[in-house]
């Protein structure tokens, strides 16, 4: 596995060792020995999967608190870009986001620490996003900052008329706004 650093830390991109022959292919998608070595020590708690059309866009969603959670995200089917923003104030690089392309031909995963909000945009016909996350869902606990937010400035590779939002979704606070995010100098790790 390769783990490829991002312009902001503890943001990583994560390409594993693919295995091609005649009959198809074959990768590790997960080892919680080697990402505690490359990456950071994080107990997985839950695996997720959605699917949805072209178009769809879900975030930029966290959750609260001792809640928070991290993500380790891929693709199996389609093609999406994947985004994390930095929502912990006082960071250098706070309101910033990493964005990078996940597909089912480039196998590629990204790990989003807790501290940041994370969504992404369906670029195929239809993709199926499968994540990991290292503390469980808490509805009463989701903080979500507006996706179309010009301070952060996300490129989703979507034309405005093709975007498909949840009534959810199309309603969150700016950043600027957000009550609860997180704070720098807090590990919500502890």
């Amino acid at each position: 596995m390769k783990v490829i650093e991002t312009a902001i830390p503890g943001i990583v991109i994560l390409e594993p060792d693919v295995f091609g022959d005649a009959r198809g292919y074959f990768l590790e998608s997960y080892s919680q020995k080697r990402f505690d070595e490359l990456v950071r020590p994080v107990r997985f708690v839950q695996d997720n999967e959605s699917k949805s059309r072209f178009g769809v866009l879900r975030g930029l969603h966290f959750q609260k608190g001792r809640w928070a959670q991290s993500k380790l995200v891929r693709v199996v089917r389609g093609r999406v870009l994947d985004v994390a923003v930095d929502i912990r104030r006082g960071s250098p690089t706070f309101g910033r986001h990493v964005a990078v392309e996940l597909t089912e031909e480039n196998h590629r995963q990204f790990f989003i620490p807790r501290g940041f909000a994370h969504g992404f945009s369906v670029l195929s016909e239809e993709a199926v996003f499968q994540y990991k996350c290292d503390n469980p869902y808490a509805p009463d606990r989701e903080g979500a900052v507006a996706w179309n937010d010009p301070a952060i400035g996300i490129d989703w590779r979507l034309r405005p008329e093709e975007v498909v939002l949840s009534p959810k979704d199309s309603a969150h606070p700016l950043l600027a706004d957000a009550p609860e995010l997180f704070d720098y100098n807090v590990d919500y790790y502890a």
